[in-house]
């Protein structure tokens, strides 16, 4: 069971999310605490469909406030007469039931925080809930009519009110319906949010490091000398805001700005001056009041803090469009990045970010040209023209790349291009690309797929021959640019993950994440770090492996058992599983692994464990099918013979008792004759004094 699945892969949630509401309201029941099935499913359906990330088992106060004061009251319809379910109280035992199961993501809150986000959010609850403007078309339409007494269950009844407010004969609230287009029409319905692509994990050297590269910066020593020049008596400036041209050439020497001053007569017309006083100001350092340049008192702290400096004059990058790429006069235009600078900015970031290998120039320019193709109108200009206007575009874009260089962001240099931009191949076994790639992203991998577009084609072509000609320019980010870019990554609620970041975390959440987001060699490195945060190897090593056996989700022990064997050394797995095939908990597991890895053959195992097998692969079947009816249904597909299986499966010595009794109801009601066929298949079996040596598949 994954906790973190792909946007479109809703056969895979649905399966997750039923198995998990199935066991979340039958332990609620043991614990006495409250639960609605609905609302539990809809708070997954959230974090699945109306989040960046898509992970089920986190919850920031950020997650909380969403889900009870926007998503519920714009997506859950509470009729007239209904009894309203308890939503935070639902909300509060998964969470508990989070923590309790060891689902709940290692890098999020503590139980109580989020505990106490509930408990803050609950207050506002049952007014949001009542707010008209925040509800969704769907559900104010379907409220309007219940309110005026049409059953909205019948669907030939909804019709005809429907019918009538098309003509205008239906009373409704004008000004909220106002504010629910208004929100659906300036993007603020949460309903189908665009999850984002998932980073791989980066590794980062300590803060006091980064401290060091950031101390070197050349802009950051130039911002700091800047704001400490303008003091905080402050500077005269002009009418326009701009500084006086005999402080400025003072500047230019002092900050070794390197801007030409001879025969110059105003501060604007010194280029790399004026980009560093709108640096300084945009990153909060410096403020113009009242005819005079200040510094800023409160930025103190962060000036005498290199990386706290460095951080901020990145952040504000995103705010220098006018000082970067504006125009100089009258004279000049924008380019077509002037208009989609921050997206841009953000978007080439996030590409770079933690990419293996350095991206050639070609590459990333045909890739933003692609946003421009897809956010700007295309007359029928010339060629030459269109190529004019993305010349100009590129030479904006690497005044932007100047200046994150001189920061220290990011790098350039030159070499080959690696493979991997070059050599694309992502056909499937049958040679064929997926249906549904999209033809922008084909062009840019030049896989095929665009072959009815001559310019797409011929691009790829070109930029091809580019990458393979010689020497390319190659851009990646440096360290401090990486730890920026993965700062800004989670402000936005974006998944990214960091090697050695839970150091601090239990077993069985290191395992959980390492399963769901980490490769073999990040995973090996982050396990390495939690065993010898923990001292003895060997101690340490027991709880990875209590952590598995102590899983009640058969498919995430595998999982977990899995991302232990891959990360340890080679030799040492095999080792361990072959000491857990005789431990009682573990050894279905184990067995599964070592039949895997083909280190086992079904001639070598005895009676009982190929009952365990058998066993442990029928309770993984039912739980990736998802809920009681997935389940049923997955079990009936086996085909008559599967009755037979259940039957040996139930007489194993499979640990997992509850697992096994679930089991035999869900097979009983799977099968037509309710617990008898199971139960004859029971008697068959010991009648016939077989062992179970029989393998179903």
């Amino acid at each position: 069971m994954r906790f973190e699945t792909e946007a479109e892969a809703e056969e895979e949630f649905e399966a997750a999310r039923g198995l998990l509401v199935d066991r979340l309201v039958r332990w609620a029941g043991e614990q006495g605490l409250p639960v609605d099935g609905f609302t539990a499913e809809a708070a997954l359906e959230y974090r699945h469909r109306a989040t960046v990330d898509g992970r089920l088992g986190l919850w920031e106060q950020r997650h909380v406030e969403e889900l009870l004061l926007s998503w519920l009251p714009e997506q859950i319809t509470e009729l007239p007469g209904e009894e309203r379910a308890d939503a935070p109280g639902t909300l509060r035992t998964v969470l508990r039931y989070l923590h309790a199961a060891q689902l709940a993501d290692p890098r999020g809150p503590a139980l109580q925080d989020s505990l106490a986000a509930v408990d803050a959010a609950a207050e506002r609850y049952p007014a949001a809930m009542a707010d008209r403007t925040r509800w969704g078309m769907a559900k104010f339409w379907a409220m309007t009519a219940a309110e005026q007494g049409v059953d909205v269950l019948d669907g030939a009844a909804f019709q005809r009110f429907a019918e009538r407010a098309q003509r205008g004969e239906v009373a409704y609230d004008e000004q909220a319906l106002a504010a629910v287009v208004e929100r659906r029409l300036t993007g603020r319905v949460l309903a189908g949010a665009v999850r984002a692509e998932p980073q791989l994990p980066v590794r980062l050297p300590p803060d006091d490091e980064l401290r060091g590269q950031a101390e070197a910066s050349a802009a950051t020593a130039q911002l700091r000398g800047f704001a400490e020049w303008v003091g905080r008596d402050g500077r005269a400036v002009t009418a326009a805001g701009r500084l006086r041209m005999a402080d400025a050439r003072q500047l230019v020497d002092v900050l070794g700005t390197g801007d030409k001053t001879e025969g110059v007569r105003s501060s604007a017309d010194l280029p790399r001056l004026g980009l560093l006083a709108e640096w300084a100001k945009k990153a909060r350092l410096v403020r113009v009041a009242k005819g005079r340049l200040y510094a800023v008192a409160k930025a103190r702290p962060v000036l005498d803090d290199p990386l706290q400096l460095w951080l901020r004059a990145f952040d504000a990058c995103f705010e220098l469009r006018h000082a970067l790429i504006g125009p100089r006069s009258g004279w000049h235009v924008e380019s077509m990045l002037f208009d989609v600078y921050e997206d841009v900015l953000e978007d080439v970031l996030n590409t770079l970010y933690s990419l293996p290998h350095p991206m050639p120039w070609p590459h990333l320019r045909d890739s933003v040209h692609l946003v421009y193709r897809a956010r700007f109108q295309w007359d029928g200009g010339a060629d030459l023209q269109h190529r004019m206007w993305f010349e100009h575009a590129d030479r904006d874009l690497r005044t932007v790349f100047d200046a994150l260089v001189d920061l220290g962001a990011i790098e350039r240099d030159r070499g080959m291009a690696d493979p991997v931009f070059v050599d694309v191949d992502l056909s499937g076994a049958d040679g064929e690309l997926p249906a549904d790639m999209p033809p922008e992203l084909a062009e840019l991998l030049g896989v095929a797929g665009v072959e009815g577009d001559p310019a797409a084609l011929e691009r790829a072509r070109r930029r091809r021959e580019e990458l393979t000609a010689g020497p390319v320019e190659l851009i990646r980010l440096t360290e401090l640019g990486t730890r920026a870019v993965r700062q800004r990554l989670l402000v936005a609620g974006r998944d990214a993950p960091l090697v050695g970041e839970l150091a601090q975390a239990s077993a069985a959440g290191l395992l959980g994440v390492l399963a769901e987001e980490y490769g073999p060699d990040d995973a090996r490195a982050e396990l390495a770090g939690w065993m010898a945060a923990r001292g003895e190897r060997d101690a340490a090593l027991r709880q990875l492996v209590e952590a598995v056996g102590a899983m009640a989700f058969r498919t995430r022990a595998q999982a977990m058992l899995e991302v232990l064997l891959a990360a340890l050394p080679d030799g040492e797995d095999e080792r361990l599983l072959r000491a857990l095939r005789g431990d009682a908990r573990l050894a279905p597991l184990a067995l599964s692994a070592l039949a895997h890895r083909e280190l086992l053959s079904p001639e070598d195992m005895t009676d009982a464990e190929h009952l365990l097998v058998l066993a442990e692969s029928l309770l993984q079947l039912v739980e990736l099918a998802g809920g009681r009816e997935g389940a049923e249904e997955a079990l009936r597909a086996q085909g008559p013979e599967v009755w037979d299986a259940v039957a040996v499966a139930l007489d194993s010595a499979h640990p997992d008792r509850a697992g096994l009794e679930e089991l035999r109801r869900l097979a009983a009601g799977a099968s037509r004759t309710p617990a008898a066929r199971i139960g004859r298949a029971r008697k068959r079996r010991r009648a016939s004094g077989k062992g179970g040596r029989k393998r179903h598949r």
